[in-house]
């Protein structure tokens, strides 16, 4: 099924009119999840024997992108769903299985969340300020605080990670927790200039469990070349910009829309008759036009096992960069050519002008890539 029978133009429109009313409220969209759930969205990684839908990369990122030009914060908090089922996925089809129960269990509708992100952290996953205590029969107790879990409300299944510093060498430990388990407390927190419907609550671990059948890595502390380590960049990286292409694809639709229906009282003509804002918005459609090749060729090799070495990262983090800052351009450009009405609460374009803003703060940051971007074309600074 291709991404525009998945998410036909009658269910995107429901999304769009509900999106409004999530924002108003700041509540969680559990229509659109249910709804997702009804389509098999959730399990879209897993292959069509397993009930799945068997797609790779590219697909989602494109279902991914359509279902942005919608509700952008129902699609940025499925992303975290789908980061850690498209992992699975990429280590299944590079000979480890070790994350095959996570496909299994989204089928079956178990509801996944991303529970790394912690303050002050800029080394990401490379250490954490999370303590991982190891017990006796293989499961570990974590203590810590992790920031912006979207699916705040839905999620069964959690993963998360922390640092291990009881043996000779300390240990990043990744674990899955689920709902069920005490231990954890979700806080109420999310109130925010934009994607308001993701919930991303801070949730506080404080001794929680993961048993050890749950306990799927341990890695040093630092970087390092673990598949994992490239799936969840892949993952994250490339299905947040397609999120983020999606919501420039809407503001770009809208500002057509928006100048040809606007009339000028001095020249009675509409303003796409207006040689400014025909060339704001000509140069708004020129920087979409490259992204979305981007965004497909990114997902494209992810998919093929094309190997990029060392250049992996730099394409990711590039491909985030570009892809939230040309939103947040276009998004700019539809607001200064769609007149004052923008400015009023409940206006759609002055919901995509505060949703887009969100793309800065995710990693990588436009510091830490251009960093990444600098090292590999141009060798690490001099100590």
């Amino acid at each position: 099924m291709e991404p525009e029978q998945l998410l036909p133009e009658e269910l995107l429109e429901r999304f769009r009119a509900r999106a409004k009313g999530y924002d108003e409220r700041n509540e969680f969209f559990h229509e659109d999840l249910a709804e997702l759930k009804e389509r098999r969205y959730l399990g879209m990684f897993a292959a069509t024997g397993d009930g799945g839908l068997g797609y790779g990369l590219q697909q989602a990122a494109a279902a991914q992108r359509r279902l942005a030009t919608a509700a952008p914060a129902t699609a940025l908090a499925v992303n975290m769903h789908l980061v850690w089922t498209g992992v699975a996925h990429l280590l299944h089809e590079r000979g480890d299985d070790s994350l095959h129960y996570v496909l299994q269990e989204a089928v079956a509708g178990e509801v996944f969340a991303f529970g790394n992100s912690e303050a002050g952290n800029d080394s990401v996953l490379f250490d954490s300020n999370t303590l991982a205590a190891p017990l006796a029969d293989g499961g570990y107790a974590f203590t810590g605080t992790k920031i912006f879990t979207s699916l705040s409300p839905a999620w069964t299944r959690l993963g998360i990670f922390g640092k291990d510093t009881t043996g000779e060498e300390p240990v990043l430990v990744h674990a899955f927790i689920t709902r069920d388990a005490p231990g954890y407390t979700i806080k109420d927190d999310w109130d925010t200039l934009g994607m308001r419907a993701s919930q991303s609550n801070t949730t506080v671990l404080d001794g929680v469990v993961a048993p050890a059948q749950r306990v799927f890595r341990k890695l040093p502390v630092g970087p390092n070349a673990d598949p994992l380590i490239f799936a969840i960049f892949a993952c994250f990286e490339t299905l947040l910009a397609a999120v983020y292409t999606g919501v420039g694809e809407r503001a770009l639709q809208i500002g057509v829309a928006a100048v040809q229906r606007r009339m000028s009282m001095k020249t009675g003509k509409p303003y796409s008759q207006d040689p400014d804002i025909r060339w704001r918005l000509a140069s708004a459609a020129m920087a979409m036009d490259g992204l979305y090749p981007q965004v497909d060729s990114v997902a494209g090799d992810v998919d093929a096992l094309v190997n990029h070495g060392a250049m992996w990262f730099p394409k990711l983090v590039g491909l985030k960069v570009r892809a939230t800052e040309t939103a947040r351009d276009v998004v700019d450009s539809a607001v200064r050519v769609s007149g004052g009405g923008t400015y009023f609460s409940g206006n759609e374009l002055g919901r995509l002008y505060r949703d887009v803003l969100a793309g800065i703060f995710h990693p990588s940051d436009d510091e830490s890539a251009h960093g990444t971007i600098a090292n590999a074309w141009l060798g690490p600074l001099e100590g």
